[in-house]
């Protein structure tokens, strides 16, 4: 008796509530803790003081004994009885009342299903024996008290993996009544219990879900998700593959964005198409912004929706895209072979030593011959094609971009175009034998800056692994305007109302053209738009003016009067001409311009147009040249400082 009466006052809430609707007492719901387990004392106490004591019977003759259902009043007027003769103190008979004046507890949906159970076992046998009921209760005691203790060791050793998987959700009936029960005893049974105590118990349960919320989020991509589970971690944004699914192969140019990455799978603008790429998958591979991957995605399985695409900023960006499960190639290597490519910023930059040359026996244009020898190109020229509007600068970019395929067909050549004219792009794609990368006028600021920053870091790429790059860029005038329109304001406003921080990407643009002492070399051509009345056009004009060693200047003047190409030959000029040009060729070269500097602008080209035309090569318009121009300098002279 002394052992069911201390696992009374260790049992929980429910428990207790369950052992009462096995005495048969009804109205459990409402009452508190420490006054049903007095209750159950005295039905116990009552129950064995009205049996006599001669009846004894072997608790194992009678089947399952189940105690009829006596009214509450009746249990509690025999607790001072009991408490008289057992010792204990005496508890009050209107705990109901004092409980019915309270808020209703979270277990009124136990109290209920015990009261019902009560109902139903009320019509059992009342025949038992005081000593077999005792048996029968502390068996009962003893039944509800074990699974308590093995709980408690269990959520012990679950704490630290709460809601790993679905073994370890217990009922509503018994978390309620843990909870209850943890309550109690921390915070006492009768004094310190407080209406509020739901509320605190539903917060806490509240918590807990949003800590499982957050482990199903971690574990995201598993089976069996917690933070105990056995699932492979896959990472936060990672896929899990089956044996069974289908993979397609995709690829495309990598746009790393601030918190995830894209592969651009038709072209270098986003597309509801695009393949989404963790941060984590880029960091584990070494990829880097531009890089021409090759991979495959998971098919969706049968019940999936597919991905919708959408935007590609914001909250679920995740769901809206396919990912990228698998990564063939970067660039035409593996990835171990990816990750040991030199930075391009850690290469060193040199002057242009090797010539593009322009002249192609095959054109007819003249436009070529002409720059060869006003402006020469060499790999890693930084060159700006200087030239007001209509003055024919899409035309002269075509030809240099027909000339460069022809003669020098090792060359990556990459056509941008930055809020151009739709035909105008047409035009360049139908005749230029390069790649063609536009983002045409009708299109918003951000668009340009995205196609303008893709190219350049994809062109970056393929001079890591050595190769030679031309970019042709028109124009650097209206992708600053783009940068000025989309970049966030500094507070800092330039004449013109030009944004101090709008300058800094064109320019980091621009700068990246160089020759690579390791081997590659990127060269850019871009075209800066003058004499258009905007002040802003002038202050983009005059930050690039000394960033380019080599300067291609067009005249309205000459354009006006149909004299094409309308280049202004004293105007144009290459820094170092000296290591592209050979010590003859710059002798010629050197006396050639005498003559042309003591002319104006419109005989100086006339006059160059006029020799070209009758020779059919350059080489052979320098030997005329040579032949006919009194000797001015001596060759020792050429190309040195006096």
């Amino acid at each position: 008796m002394t052992n069911t009466t201390d696992n009374l006052s260790s049992m929980k809430l429910a428990e207790l509530q369950a052992l009462a609707s096995q005495m048969g007492v009804k109205g459990t719901s409402r009452m508190r803790k420490g006054d049903l387990a007095e209750t159950i004392r005295a039905k116990r106490g009552g129950a064995s003081g009205s049996q006599p004591t001669t009846e004894k019977r072997p608790a194992q003759q009678g089947g399952p004994a189940v105690a009829e259902a006596p009214a509450v009043e009746q249990a509690s007027s025999a607790a001072p009885v009991a408490a008289a003769s057992t010792g204990t103190p005496t508890v009050r008979t209107d705990a109901q009342a004092e409980s019915g004046q309270r808020r209703r507890r979270a277990t009124r949906p136990t109290g209920s299903s015990v009261d019902t159970g009560t109902d139903r076992s009320g019509g059992s046998a009342s025949g038992e024996s005081g000593a077999d009921r005792e048996a029968r209760l502390a068996e009962l005691a003893d039944a509800v008290a074990a699974p308590r203790e093995r709980g408690q060791r269990q959520r012990g050793e679950r704490q630290p993996n709460q809601g790993a998987g679905q073994g370890g959700q217990s009922s509503p009936t018994a978390t309620k009544g843990s909870d209850q029960g943890a309550d109690a005893d921390d915070r006492g049974q009768h004094d310190r219990q407080r209406p509020g105590d739901p509320q605190d118990r539903n917060g806490s349960r509240r918590r807990r879900g949003r800590d499982r919320g957050r482990d199903r989020k971690r574990n995201r991509g598993g089976q069996g998700g917690g933070r105990g589970g056995n699932a492979p971690d896959l990472g936060p944004e990672e896929v899990e593959v089956r044996d069974d699914d289908v993979l397609i192969p995709v690829a495309g140019i990598l746009d790393i964005l601030d918190n995830y990455a894209f592969v651009r799978t038709s072209g270098y603008l986003p597309g509801p198409k695009d393949v989404y790429v963790s941060l984590n998958q880029v960091r584990k591979s070494g990829l880097r912004r531009g890089d021409a991957v090759v991979g495959a995605i998971r098919q969706p399985r049968e019940g999936e929706e597919p991905p919708s695409g959408g935007t590609q900023t914001g909250k679920n960006v995740r769901s809206k895209f396919a990912a990228l499960v698998r990564l063939d190639s970067v660039n035409g290597m593996t990835p171990d072979e990816a990750r040991q490519r030199p930075e391009f910023t850690k290469l060193t930059p040199l002057y242009p030593q090797d010539r593009l040359r322009l002249e192609n026996p095959e054109a007819t244009r003249l436009t070529p011959r002409v720059i060869d020898i006003v402006a020469p190109i060499g790999k890693g020229q930084r060159g700006l094609i200087v030239s007001p509007p209509k003055a024919g600068k899409t035309i002269i970019m075509q030809q240099i971009a027909n000339a460069i395929t022809a003669n020098n067909p090792e060359v990556h050549l990459m056509v941008v175009l930055v809020d151009e004219r739709p035909e105008e792009v047409t035009d360049m794609e139908r005749t230029v034998k390069g790649e063609v990368i536009a983002s045409t006028f009708d299109r918003p600021a951000s668009d340009h800056t995205i196609v303008a920053e893709l190219a350049i870091e994809r062109a970056k790429r393929l001079v890591e692994l050595g190769q030679d790059v031309v970019v042709l860029l028109d124009s650097i005038t209206r992708l600053s305007r783009a940068y000025n329109l989309a970049a966030p304001a500094s507070g800092r406003i330039l004449s013109g109302g030009v944004d101090a921080a709008a300058l800094y990407p064109p320019k980091k643009f621009f700068g990246a053209a160089r020759n690579i002492e390791e081997g590659g070399s990127l060269t850019i051509l871009g075209s800066a738009l003058v004499e258009t009345g905007s002040k802003m056009d002038e202050v983009i004009f005059e930050e690039f003016k000394g960033t380019g060693n080599m300067e291609l200047r067009l005249s309205r003047n000459l354009a006006d009067k149909r004299i094409f190409p309308a280049v202004d030959v004293n105007g144009s000029g290459t820094r170092r001409e000296e290591i592209l040009l050979s010590k003859d060729e710059l002798g010629i070269v050197y006396k050639l311009r005498r003559v042309m500097g003591a002319l104006d602008q419109q005989q100086a080209i006339e006059l160059l147009l006029g020799q070209l035309r009758k020779t059919k090569t350059n080489v052979e318009f320098l030997l005329h040249v040579q032949k006919t121009t009194p000797a001015g300098l001596s060759h020792d002279d050429p190309g040195e400082t006096v």
